[in-house]
């Protein structure tokens, strides 16, 4: 099973987080915690990003979702790192990577939500509209699609795009996951 498509209805989950972020922006730090899609959904849509630590194009793509994360802050857009390794190796990949927004533990013992999306690779992403459908569904690198989910995020908080990649950076296209 491929992983699901834009158009497809998200399947609903709750998780434990890692770094869980607060209602003004901020990251509190603190490990534990619960996330729930379904609460999310209510502030608007919600980037979930699935991703093992070991993973060489995880490694590329979490700083560039950080930088998202950045450009939109909390404020009616949740981003979310779904992490398919345990807490310690999680808590190290995140200082490593600089990553600050809010990342889940989906159970080694089974990757529950991720067979729920269908993945088959990391990273896997996934940009959830508000009505719970799936807008973008985007496996490995594909710099347009990063772009795309960029756009909607603009769009969706009327606010004008911010640059994800710096002048002179050579960002390649496409990396397989």
């Amino acid at each position: 099973m491929a992983a699901l498509p834009a158009g497809t209805q998200a399947p609903d989950f709750s998780l434990p987080a890692v770094v869980y972020g607060k209602a003004d922006g901020g990251v509190d730090g603190k490990e534990g915690g619960n996330f729930s899609l379904q609460s999310a959904l209510k502030q608007g849509p919600v980037l979930a990003a699935f991703f093992k630590v070991s993973c060489p194009v995880c490694q590329y793509t979490f700083p560039f979702l950080e930088r998202i994360h950045q450009a939109y802050g909390d404020k009616k857009i949740t981003i979310v790192g779904i992490s398919q390794n345990d807490r310690r190796e999680t808590s190290a990949f995140l200082k490593e990577y600089g990553v600050t927004f809010p990342t889940l533990l989906d159970d080694p013992n089974g990757y529950a939500v991720s067979n729920a999306y269908g993945l088959t690779n990391v990273p896997t992403l996934f940009l959830i509209g508000q009505d719970g459908k799936i807008e973008i569904s985007s496996v490995g690198w594909v710099k347009q699609e990063v772009e795309d989910i960029n756009r909607k995020l603009a769009a969706a908080q009327q606010k004008p795009l911010p640059p994800i990649f710096q002048p002179g950076e050579d960002i390649r296209d496409f990396r397989a996951g």
